[in-house]
């Protein structure tokens, strides 16, 4: 099989640490409000993945095209602009929690937050465990 030619792979970075140099502090303090949560959903310890990726759990996909490659059941980056949130759709009541989660955008498999007093923590929650129990039915290397 071909593996996917992925930049970002997990590696033993501590987490701790680079939440600690995170600006501004109100996106440090969402960081970790998210890791707390993330954690506690997934029953995964957090994993640094690349320079500012923090992934949860881990699963081996494979496309159908034949490549493959390692990946997190759920993360977040804190960036600059906003807080992203890597957690896969698809799953059963996805839209309809979407719906009601507060201000928020969405890209590919990306969930944009400004900051985290614009959502519904309890939503969110939710998103993160159904997701995660999504890709853990539908992923063989979970």
């Amino acid at each position: 099989m071909a593996e996917a030619n992925n930049k970002t792979k997990a590696h033993d970075g501590d987490v701790h640490a680079y939440l600690a140099q995170v600006e501004p502090v109100r996106r440090r303090e969402d960081a970790h409000v998210l890791l707390d949560m993330m954690q506690e959903v997934t029953g995964e310890p957090p994993k640094m993945w690349g320079p500012t990726m923090i992934g949860f759990g881990e699963y081996r996909f494979q496309y159908e095209s034949g490549r493959e490659g390692d990946w997190f059941l759920a993360g977040f980056a804190p960036r600059k602009a906003n807080m992203v949130l890597y957690i896969m759709g698809g799953f059963q009541g996805h839209e309809a929690l979407m719906a009601k989660l507060g201000k928020h955008k969405t890209g590919k498999s990306c969930l944009y937050v400004n900051k985290l007093d614009d959502v519904d923590l309890k939503v969110l929650r939710q998103l993160i465990k159904k997701s995660a129990a999504h890709v853990k039915r539908t992923q063989s290397g979970c």
